[in-house]
């Protein structure tokens, strides 16, 4: 059994956890923002619905060892500012380990996707968790694949994903 969660491991300015029931009205305001799926096809268009399938996939993904987001913390005030974490994925029917990151909308623009980013590809290679590692991006969401690059990925190729164009950025196991 693999450990892709970051449960309790931390950064300059972030603490991560995992996420917990309690955290859905915190994370509603992500769903409720058009901006942050503004590139998604066919999420559903009810703020709520589309939250609460969002955790029902996380508590999924953790009964099921297949990683998951991590809640990420500001240390110096406990805030819940985002959401990142190892998700075990099929693309093109190949597994692959992807991180994954949201933000919240009033915390964008601070580095705070990357440095959870960066954490969590630490956290995977370290631990020896995969060969290589994805982040599956919408071809125009070009804030989040700003964080790819930045974390050392670059495009390995682009495809369909959930009825999705995306593109698909790696980085290899130094």
């Amino acid at each position: 059994m693999h450990n892709y969660l970051l449960e309790g491991q931390s950064t300059d300015r972030l603490l991560f956890r995992k996420v917990v029931p309690s955290d859905f009205e915190t994370w509603l305001p992500f769903h409720e923002e058009p901006l942050s799926s503004q590139y998604w096809e066919g999420l559903p268009s009810n703020p709520k619905v589309a939250c609460q399938q969002q955790f029902d996939r996380i508590f999924e993904r953790y009964e099921h060892n297949l990683g998951g987001m991590n809640a990420l913390v500001l240390k110096k005030n406990s805030k819940m500012v985002g959401l990142c974490g190892l998700l075990v994925q099929s693309v093109d029917e190949k597994d692959e380990l992807e991180i994954g990151y949201s933000i919240l909308p009033q915390f964008w623009n601070q580095g705070l996707a990357f440095e959870a980013a960066y954490k969590c590809k630490i956290h995977a290679f370290c631990n020896d968790l995969a060969k290589s590692l994805i982040s599956i991006i919408h071809i125009d969401n070009v804030p989040s694949q700003k964080v790819a690059i930045k974390n050392g990925m670059k495009l390995d190729k682009t495809t369909t994903y959930r009825d999705n164009p995306v593109h698909i950025f790696r980085v290899s196991q130094p």
